[in-house]
């Protein structure tokens, strides 16, 4: 496995609202050092909805050595919206590859449950009710083929403005044609749903005969979470989407078992680069007390702030407003053991 990520969010815009309200540049710095040094990744997938925020996030990330996956994450956006705001995220990818990063190119993410036009509804929380309603099969059958005609637009559109390689973060409900693509992107998060055929799927993503990136994998913070892989934070809160439910157990251990059966599989198979979803959820901030909104986090690490309660003599980082939790361990661990393996992550070649 030749690039060893996690996935980072610089605030991303479903129904409007930012999964991250703070963004502090000092701040992202010192996370890419410990992301490079104490995680010991060589690659990072920097998403957000903000072009100046996935770029100044991206140049501190090629300071501290990792290959940058700039990755703009349009949410609630039209077609016409989204075509020149690649464009705009194009030439500044192309900028960071010119001063001499590795950079590839992510034109978006799942566009049919986040981008207007695909599914019914204006927003993220309108459209996910659609998938378990009675529609579900006639809503999901032109899909594929708005998804592919779109992409299409975006791929000849970015080329002339980035010369590196260029990829794209799929969900199943897209159908991507990857002729077009130089990586085929998957988020390949497991659940009990499709579980069974799950190294099945995704040994045939290698028949199109190109590098094979999991773009997103993991699971929430709470006992059970593995069973519902990318919907874990829809099972994990209330109607109000900020209060976990009251039955859930905090169990760090869960995200260290589903790396620990997942990893494996993607070396094996000979994925290209897997980057873990996600470093932190900054929307679910931990609670040592009371309701727990970390629970329905992906992070490797729980963020902190004045209402947290985690007492200052048993901060790993004390100049960080986050804790490593479990997973954040296990993975630095095993990606500390193929780089002393003598792994090397070496260049991925552009087209």
């Amino acid at each position: 496995m030749r690039g060893k990520g996690i996935h980072y969010d610089t605030g991303t815009f479903p129904n409007g609202d930012t999964s991250r309200p703070v963004f502090d540049a000092d701040v992202v710095a010192r996370d890419m050092r410990i992301i490079a040094e104490d995680l010991h990744c060589t690659a990072i997938r920097i998403t957000g909805g903000d072009p100046d925020r996935i770029e100044t996030a991206a140049r501190h990330a090629a300071a501290a050595g990792l290959e940058v996956w700039f990755s703009p994450f349009p949410c609630e956006m039209t077609d016409e919206q989204m075509l020149p705001y690649f464009a705009d995220c194009a030439e500044r990818a192309e900028r960071l590859r010119h001063d001499g990063a590795d950079v590839v190119l992510v034109t978006g993410c799942e566009l049919s449950l986040f981008a207007r036009g695909y599914l019914p509804g204006d927003t993220f929380n309108e459209r996910i009710p659609v998938l378990a309603g009675p529609d579900r099969e006639a809503a999901l059958r032109p899909i594929p083929e708005k998804v592919n005609a779109f992409l299409g637009d975006v791929v000849r559109t970015v080329r002339p403005l980035f010369a590196g390689p260029v990829s794209y973060a799929s969900c199943p409900l897209d159908g991507v044609d990857w002729s077009p693509f130089d990586i085929v992107g998957l988020d390949a998060f497991r659940s009990l749903r499709n579980a069974a055929a799950y190294r099945d799927d995704l040994r045939k993503e290698f028949a199109h005969g190109k590098p094979v990136a999991i773009m997103e994998v993991g699971c929430c913070t709470f006992r059970g979470a593995g069973d519902y892989g990318g919907s874990g934070w829809y099972m994990a809160m209330e109607p109000d989407g900020v209060t976990p439910k009251p039955h859930l157990v905090r169990d760090e251990s869960e995200q260290v078992r589903y790396l620990d059966e997942l990893m494996p599989v993607f070396e094996d198979e000979g994925v290209d680069s897997v980057f873990w979803f996600s470093f932190a959820g900054y929307g679910t901030p931990h609670r040592v007390s009371g309701p727990d909104p970390d629970l329905a986090s992906y992070g490797i690490v729980k963020i902190l702030d004045e209402h947290s309660g985690y007492p200052a003599d048993a901060r790993t980082y004390p100049d960080m407003p986050w804790e490593p939790k479990a997973a954040f361990h296990a993975l630095a661990n095993r990606y500390q053991a193929r780089k002393q393996r003598g792994t090397s992550h070496g260049h991925l070649d552009n087209r």
